[in-house]
């Protein structure tokens, strides 16, 4: 049940397009929040909750279909850096989708009507660490150990009924082996997408080996890309849809580069909303945009992809 009155996510997909959020980061940063910390917008579940709410709010006014929950970061090994038990962790982690749902609930209550959808983020290892190493993947660690860290907290997110699992910003095969084994009997549906540089993995492996994965696993209902540039991603679209025959996920950054000794973003944004036609016709069914892709962008993607994500 999505507390809605959506149709299936799975479902929704057959039938046509439909708009992700932006980045939750810049969103909260913009409202003037200090997202330095290691936890980045995970450590806001626990100090400003109601500012979560606020930002999936803003990009539900902004048109898109589908909120991204504020659990990339949030993991039991990083909140307990901070001190927090497992105990208070696994509620911040569950809270990061009630949030969402709050959010939707006061878009209902704004008088927002088109479907409207969950999905829980579960970002890779490299995000727990907090060093960049999302972007480069190979962490020395095996497929099973990589299972052991992501499936606790998949198991929280999918107790907590969201509507779909993104399983997001993998930049490697064995981090997909990882998670496809985790969501395994988990009863939620999921998406796979992979950050990429050109038509390659951030370690390197070829795209359709990388896709092929999922090619055959019930669980995940959209496989694709995320936080990459914006220059990558319609060749991406295409392979995805060549290999898996699912529908295809993309939510690029701004094309800016990620700093992780300053913890900043570098270099201008190559961003166009006038993209978002060639990723369709490529085969996109669930475009939005990834850090640094604020609300007035997912404006311009409802606009030209029209439908039910259309404010």
């Amino acid at each position: 049940m999505t507390g809605t009155t959506s149709p299936r996510l799975r479902d929704a997909l057959a039938a046509g397009s439909l708009v992700l959020d932006g980045g939750m980061s810049n969103q909260l940063e913009s409202a003037g929040y200090d997202l330095s910390d290691a936890l980045w917008s995970a450590r806001l579940l626990a100090e400003r909750p109601e500012a979560v709410t606020e930002a999936h709010l803003a990009y539900f006014r902004a048109g898109a279909n589908v909120a991204i929950t504020a659990s990339y970061q949030a993991t039991f090994e990083g909140f307990a850096r901070r001190r927090i038990g497992r105990e208070e962790a696994a509620r911040l982690i569950a809270l990061s989708v009630e949030l969402a749902r709050e959010a939707v609930r006061q878009a209902r209550r704004e008088g927002i009507a088109r479907p409207l959808w969950v999905a829980a983020s579960a970002g890779p290892y490299g995000a727990m660490l907090a060093d960049g190493s999302e972007y480069r993947g190979r962490y020395g660690l095996s497929v099973t150990e990589l299972e052991r860290f992501h499936r606790p907290r998949l198991e929280v997110l999918a107790g907590a009924a969201p509507d779909v699992l993104a399983l997001e910003t993998l930049p490697d095969t064995d981090e997909a082996t990882a998670l496809l084994r985790a969501v395994r009997g988990l009863g939620v549906p999921a998406w796979l997408s992979y950050t990429i540089d050109g038509d390659r993995s951030r370690a390197g492996q070829p795209l359709e080996e990388a896709f092929a994965l999922a090619a055959d696993a019930d669980e995940v209902i959209a496989v694709g890309v995320n936080c990459c540039a914006p220059g990558d991603v319609e060749l991406a679209v295409r392979t995805a849809g060549r290999v898996t025959g699912k529908p295809v996920v993309v939510y690029p950054n701004s094309g800016e580069a990620w700093d992780a000794g300053t913890r900043a973003w570098k270099g201008r944004s190559t961003f166009r909303a006038e993209q978002v036609e060639a990723w369709r016709d490529a085969g996109a069914r669930l475009v939005g945009g990834c850090c640094r892709v604020g609300p007035d962008a997912i404006t311009s993607i409802a606009r030209t992809l029209g439908g039910a994500g259309a404010p």
